[in-house]
């Protein structure tokens, strides 16, 4: 079996992320992982899928579509290739809501605090 080679690794930081999957349904948890894969295999990542966050340190959103339903994922990067998983969303309007930005920042620095 060929393994494709992997350009980063997705790392869960606390439950943040858990406690978000694990309330999303069979259909979107699927697209969530194809999308990590694709961001773990990917060369270059299409913004469509992980973009920076303006106005923040470092601060990134994996992307996820699944019909109409949109959802977040904040990251972040540590050491260059991994990426460590904060809260999730489902996005309702066109603007990333603050709070969740603030939440997202907030458990980025108690990562950082804690290495």
């Amino acid at each position: 079996m060929h393994t494709r080679e992997k350009h980063r690794k997705i790392v869960f930081y606390k439950t943040y992320f858990q406690d978000f999957f694990s309330k999303q349904n069979e259909k979107v948890k699927a697209k969530i992982i194809w999308t990590f894969d694709l961001i773990e295999e990917l060369k270059r990542v299409p913004e469509t899928y992980l973009k920076h966050i303006e106005t923040t340190d470092g601060l990134y959103e994996i992307r996820v579509q699944m019909g109409g339903n949109i959802f977040r994922i904040f990251c972040f990067f540590d050491k260059g290739l991994l990426i460590v998983l904060a809260n999730g969303f489902q996005k309702k309007t066109q603007k990333t809501p603050t709070k969740e930005i603030k939440k997202a920042i907030q458990i980025k620095n108690e990562y950082e605090n804690e290495k």
